[in-house]
């Protein structure tokens, strides 16, 4: 096992992507698990590599949220043939993602609408400190004891930043992508706003809105047809279902905020969210029973109480 500054014990990688790999820790000075997120050996530009992991670290380290996992540390560490490799500290999230939740189908609409409500308690935070993910998916929401968390800012970019990636990449996961930045709009907290709409049909119906495997896919879809209606889910509020369409909009000015999303999701459910009031709010957009300010509900304090909050019924 490896040990990164004489600090990290590296015990077992738990995740593995184009250009990095998560790893469980241990911090033998604190004594305590944490999630290590290095840089995959052989990347192209190494400095720009040092560069957006610092960032990804500087951009996460300040969201201080129950609904985002948190930043401990960053450091470089030596590779034996005179280079450097970033890496990343991070509070290890101890659950299941979204993503194999939904693997068995959808969720009851009720966990669904809780899901994505926390999700955009966190978006809200983001936001309020002008960040923006870029890449809400199932596979980037874990599902833990207390409650949901918000991984992996790692193309997370200020919002109105211009897109800088070279002609023919499109950043993000497809079918989560906004109309504007598959155009290289600029970044701006509305498309998160999209891709939570995305997650939250996903969640309710188990499709997509906008099935599609690559970026050219979506693109032709998109400028040709709306999203598919959201099927029909007994019980759920109709203000739920015209939330996630208005989420779909293709007009940026006609989605919604993040907190006022996060605000209608929890009253839908009676769920508390936790949420920075950095906007007003118009007397018609006040969920009449749901304080700015909401503490985390503390009910939930036992690992059985916690399987059952992301239990279907039946099972």
């Amino acid at each position: 096992m490896r040990t990164l500054d004489g600090r990290y014990r590296l015990e077992q990688r738990v995740g593995l992507g184009g250009m990095s790999e998560v790893w469980r820790a241990h911090d033998i000075v604190l004594d305590r698990s944490v999630a290590v997120k290095l840089v995959s050996p052989g990347q192209p530009d190494e400095t720009a590599s040092v560069e957006r992991i610092r960032g990804e670290a500087r951009s996460a380290a300040r969201l201080v949220h129950p609904n985002v996992a948190s930043v401990h540390d960053f450091g470089t560490c030596a590779t034996g043939v005179g280079r450097e490799l970033p890496y990343i500290v991070m509070e290890l999230a101890e659950g299941q993602t979204l993503a194999a939740h939904l693997r068995a189908g959808p969720l009851d609409w009720r966990i669904a609408v809780r899901v994505c409500a926390e999700v955009c308690a966190a978006l809200a935070a983001a936001h309020a400190h002008g960040i923006v993910h870029r890449d809400i998916k199932p596979a980037n929401v874990m599902l833990t004891p207390s409650g949901v968390k918000v991984l992996d800012f790692g193309i997370a970019t200020p919002a109105g930043a211009t897109d800088t990636t070279p002609d023919g990449i499109v950043v993000g996961t497809p079918a989560y992508l906004a109309p504007e930045q598959l155009h290289r709009a600029p970044a701006t907290p509305a498309a998160d706003i999209y891709a939570l709409g995305v997650l939250l049909y996903y969640c309710l119906s188990g499709r997509l809105p906008h099935p599609a495997d690559t970026v050219g896919q979506l693109l032709g879809r998109q400028e040709r047809q709306a999203p598919r209606p959201l099927p029909e889910v007994p019980g759920l509020p109709a203000e739920v279902a015209d939330l996630c369409l208005r989420c779909l909009a293709d007009d940026p000015t006609r989605r919604p905020s993040s907190l006022v999303a996060a605000l209608l999701l929890a009253e839908a459910v009676d769920a508390r969210v936790y949420v920075p009031m950095h906007e007003p709010l118009m007397p018609r957009q006040r969920p009449p029973a749901v304080s700015p300010w909401t503490e985390r509900a503390a009910a939930e304090a036992t690992e059985a109480a916690a399987v059952a909050q992301w239990s279907r019924p039946g099972g």
